[in-house]
This record gives C-alpha cells, sequence and structure tokens, in this order.
C-alpha cells in the first residue's frame, strides 16, 4: 500500500467498497491520490486567504501606507460579492472545457500574482496610490476566484467520491487555520515584528502559496467531462435561473445559504458593540484573531466529516450554533452592557459565531455538489454564489440599520435569521443518501 493511500485511509476511514462512489470509473485508481492533492491545493490557498484576510491584514496595510479611510470600506465588497458574482459568465466559459482542472490552476496562478502585487505595493507605493492599487488588485484576485469556485466543486465532483469531498474540504481547512493560527500567534508574541515590510513579505509567501495549489492542482487525474451548455453568456444566465423554477430543492437550499449569512455577517458587528462599550481595546485584537483561527482548527475537520454524513443537518445544527451565542450578545447589549467588559466574553463568543460559520462554509460546499449531478453542478454552483453575491451587496445596508438601531439589535436579527435557516435547511433533501 502506498503512503497516498495509507493517509488516504487514515483520514477517510473510507474501504474499497465505497472508494467509486458518483465518480467515474476510471477514476477510481487514483481515488487516494487526487484526494491528497485536493487537501494540499486548498491548504494552500486557504492559507494564502489567511495570510492575505481583507478583514485584517489589508485594511491594517491600507492604513500603515496612509491610504485614504473610506477606501477601508471597499475591501470586503470587493473581496465578496467580486467572488461570487461573475459565476453565472464564468461558469458558461468553464462549461466549455472538458478538463475543468486547468480553470482551477489558472484561477489560482492569477490569485496568487495578485496577491505577490499587493506584495509589491507594500515596498514601493503608499498613500491614495497605494489604497487604489490595492482594492484593483483585490478586484482581480476576487474575479479569479469566481473561476476557482464553480470549477472545483466541478472537479471535486469527478475525482473525488461522494463519502469523502466533505472531509477533504474540512481537512485542507484545518491544516490552512492551525498554518493561519501560527502567524498570529507569532504576531501576538512579538516573535514577528509588526511593519510594512513584514506584511509585505508575508503577502508574497502568501502569493507563491496560490501558484504552488496550481502547480498541484494540474497533477489531478481528471476525466473529460461533458461541454453542453458552454454557450453565449446571456443565454446560460437565462437558463440557469431557470433552474429555480424547475428544482423546489435548489430553492430551499439557496433560502437556507441566504439565512445563514448571519454568521458572517455578525462578527464585525459584535466587536463594534464591544467597541462601543469600550471594552475592546487594540491590545485584544490578537484575541480575536486567535479566537476565529482556533474556531476554525478545531472544528473544520469535524464539520467535513459531519457532511458527508448529512450535509442538511449540518447547515441546521450550525444555524442553530449560531443562533445562541448572537442571542446572548445581544441580550447583554441591550440590558446588560456592563457585562461587555467581562475579560474573555466576547472572544469566546466570536468562537462560537466563528465555529458556526466553518459548518455553514463546509456543509453548503458538500451539499451543492452532492445534490447536483455532473450535468447541473457547476450550474448550481455559479447559480447560488451569484445569488449569495447579490444579497451580500444589499447586505451593506445592515450598516445604517446598526447606526439607526443598534448593533445588539441587528444582532437579533441576525440570530433570527440562523433560527430561521435552522428550520429551512431541514425541509432539503438527504443526499449524502442517494446511490
Amino acid at each position: 500500500m502506498s503512503t497516498a493511500e495509507k493517509v488516504y485511509l487514515q483520514l477517510t476511514g473510507d474501504d474499497e467498497g465505497r472508494v467509486c462512489r458518483d465518480i467515474p470509473e476510471e477514476a477510481c485508481h487514483a481515488q487516494p491520490e487526487n484526494f491528497l492533492k485536493h487537501v494540499v491545493a486548498l491548504a494552500a490557498t486557504k492559507t494564502g486567504d489567511g495570510l492575505a484576510d481583507a478583514k485584517l491584514v489589508l485594511a491594517w496595510l491600507m492604513g500603515a501606507l496612509g491610504a485614504p479611510s473610506y477606501l477601508v470600506g471597499f475591501l470586503v465588497p470587493v473581496r465578496e460579492s467580486g467572488a461570487l458574482l461573475p459565476q453565472l459568465v464564468t461558469a458558461a466559459s468553464i462549461r466549455a472545457m472538458p478538463l475543468r482542472k486547468w480553470a482551477w490552476a489558472a484561477g489560482s496562478l492569477v490569485q496568487g500574482l495578485a496577491v505577490i502585487g499587493m506584495g509589491v505595493v507594500a515596498f514601493t507605493l503608499d498613500g491614495a496610490a497605494a489604497g487604489w492599487s490595492l482594492i484593483a488588485l483585490l478586484a482581480v484576485m476576487a474575479v479569479a476566484r469566481s473561476v476557482c469556485s464553480v470549477s472545483h466543486k466541478d472537479v471535486l465532483g469527478k475525482t473525488v467520491s461522494k463519502s469523502t469531498r466533505g472531509t477533504a474540504s474540512g481537512t485542507a481547512s484545518t491544516v490552512a487555520s492551525a498554518l493561519v493560527l501560527l502567524f498570529g500567534l507569532a504576531l501576538a508574541a512579538g516573535l514577528l515584528n509588526l511593519g510594512v515590510v513584514t506584511i509585505g513579505v508575508v503577502l508574497l509567501i502568501a502569493g507563491m502559496l496560490w501558484l504552488l495549489a496550481a502547480a498541484v492542482f494540474v497533477t489531478l487525474a481528471e476525466k473529460p467531462g461533458a461541454t453542453a451548455g458552454g454557450g453565449n453568456a446571456l443565454t446560460v444566465v437565462g437558463e440557469q435561473f431557470g433552474l429555480l423554477q424547475s428544482d423546489p430543492q435548489l430553492r430551499r437550499f439557496i433560502l437556507t445559504r441566504a439565512l445563514l449569512m448571519g454568521t458572517a455577517l455578525a462578527p464585525p458587528f459584535m466587536l463594534a458593540l464591544g467597541g462601543r462599550s469600550g471594552s475592546a481595546q487594540l491590545g485584544e485584537l490578537g484575541l480575536f484573531v486567535m479566537a476565529a483561527s482556533l474556531a476554525a482548527v478545531t472544528s473544520t475537520y469535524i464539520w467535513g466529516r459531519l457532511s458527508d454524513v448529512s450535509s442538511r443537518r449540518v447547515l441546521s445544527y450550525a444555524g442553530l450554533l449560531g443562533a445562541a451565542p448572537l442571542i446572548v450578545t445581544a441580550v447583554i447589549g441591550v440590558g446588560y452592557p456592563e457585562l461587555l467588559g467581562v475579560p474573555m466574553l466576547l472572544p469566546v463568543l466570536l468562537f462560537i459565531v466563528v465555529m458556526a460559520h466553518q459548518g455553514v462554509r463546509l456543509g453548503r460546499a458538500t451539499h451543492v455538489v452532492d445534490m447536483a449531478d455532473a450535468d447541473t453542478r457547476a450550474a448550481y454552483t455559479a447559480l447560488s454564489n451569484t445569488i449569495i453575491g447579490v444579497l451580500l451587496l444589499a447586505a451593506s445596508a445592515f450598516g445604517v440599520m446598526a447606526e439607526v438601531l443598534g448593533e445588539a439589535f441587528l444582532l437579533g436579527v441576525f440570530a433570527l435569521m440562523c433560527l430561521a435557516a435552522a428550520a429551512a435547511a431541514l425541509t432539503l433533501d438527504e443526499v449524502q443518501q442517494r446511490d
């Protein structure tokens, strides 16, 4: 037995009788190697994501370079919506490719070059020029990310068995989260000097991780797939929106995913609530970063394994888990604001919210892959991601709501969204039980 097979069996607990579920017969012999290559490539890109985090690293870098403060507000919308909105268009071109691993590798290559460009900006520019350059590079990175998002689900469905897909993603997320945690600990302990030069070097390293991922991904043993549906973009958009009418399960999945946006949107408002109370000092930033990293390290592998058993239940459990700390935070914010100053209270609550969000991410990714077949997988992924991208843009209105009604009220709204999502998830089919 090869090393790849031993590691594969150790991680999945799989046996030969389950290797070939929902993948081409020709891909069976390469299953262990393909599984590990997915883990390595995903771990590299997810680590790069953490090292070039738009919410933390790029925001800090903009301030350090003297960029206008209003530009910081563009980072997250450009990063998230830019990665989701183009997918209906990019999916059509990807669909026309018999081997879609090349699309993912190209997207990873462009992301790596964009992040390396950010590192160059850190060394060479300042002020508004630096800020606008970072935004432009982030936009390029986001569009390339959209290509990777659509193509990866399709390649994963062709090269990794249904019973182990969530495990592959969960293992990669755990490895990446551990590495990002080490980075945060090094900063918090003073082992790395927090300065523009250090962050510039970190961005260069992050970019090279994407290049490494591209090199690994192209070695996957992928068999050519169907290419029908790769036509005119506007025509394809219309056809894919037609899926909403023909597939009630897709509608329910998108509704569930939209309601679970509360787990992603809540953390900044939790921190803002702490800041208004005077409890969130600058020195505590490391605690929040470590809390988020620890949540990913301790939960992603487990969420991935559970997703391979029942992704709909993972989405439901994640909704319930996310609602609990949001309710506690909202109640404290409204009735007992003095408690927000209790040491470690907010970091612990944030830890639980981020843990829930990890379940959302892995559960939704596994569910959309397993609910679709080879002919609809790319379309389902692109359509759901594009709709969520539009909703994320609309979610900017939550900032106005927080300004008028307060962060505590908004966190209560997010908690209700999570509870509604937990109920909606149970109406989804048990897609892992399909033969």
